[in-house]
């Protein structure tokens, strides 16, 4: 038995719906793996679908927690992601689309490829786990948020 993805939405009863009609998809994950390799403490967000005369239009608004390490003392802390988009599914038949943004015959979309990759940017290159961290000793390698090693005393100049 495959377990249905909970970003995967069936939006085809949009598709014969009137122009400007909508629907809200929220979501509220407590440990959620956006595949490959994106594991989320929690992962909170909604959907809004709108039909127009393209296609769909969904508006996205996600944050989620992810365990990283802070580049400056190297220690494990949460950092928090929050991301917006907006994305146009059209119809098929339209040239100028995208084959990955093109509402597909069942109407199912897996919004999670999306989610992933609009959180991933929102990841910042050096996190830091706070910002005071003092990081490590360039001598030592002592954690400096924990304890003050020798070469940090005042007067003494590190080598």
């Amino acid at each position: 038995m495959t377990v249905r993805d909970p970003l995967r939405i069936n939006f085809g009863f949009l598709t014969h719906q009137p122009i400007g009609s909508s629907r809200e998809i929220h979501f509220d994950l407590v440990d959620h793996l956006l595949e490959p390799d994106l594991q989320l403490g929690f992962l909170k967000g909604v959907i809004r679908l709108n039909r127009t005369h393209e296609g769909v239009i969904a508006d996205g608004d996600f944050e989620g927690n992810v365990q990283t390490e802070c580049a400056r003392c190297l220690e494990n802390f949460t950092q928090p992601l929050h991301t917006t988009f907006q994305e146009l599914y059209t119809f098929k038949g339209d040239l100028a689309s995208e084959p990955s943004m093109l509402v597909p015959e069942d109407g199912n979309i897996e919004f999670a490829p999306l989610v992933r990759e609009y959180l991933l940017v929102e990841m910042p290159i050096n996190p830091i786990c706070r910002p005071d961290c003092k990081g490590l000793c360039v001598v030592c390698g002592e954690n400096l948020n924990l304890t003050t090693c020798e070469h940090q005393k005042p007067g003494k100049a590190s080598d």
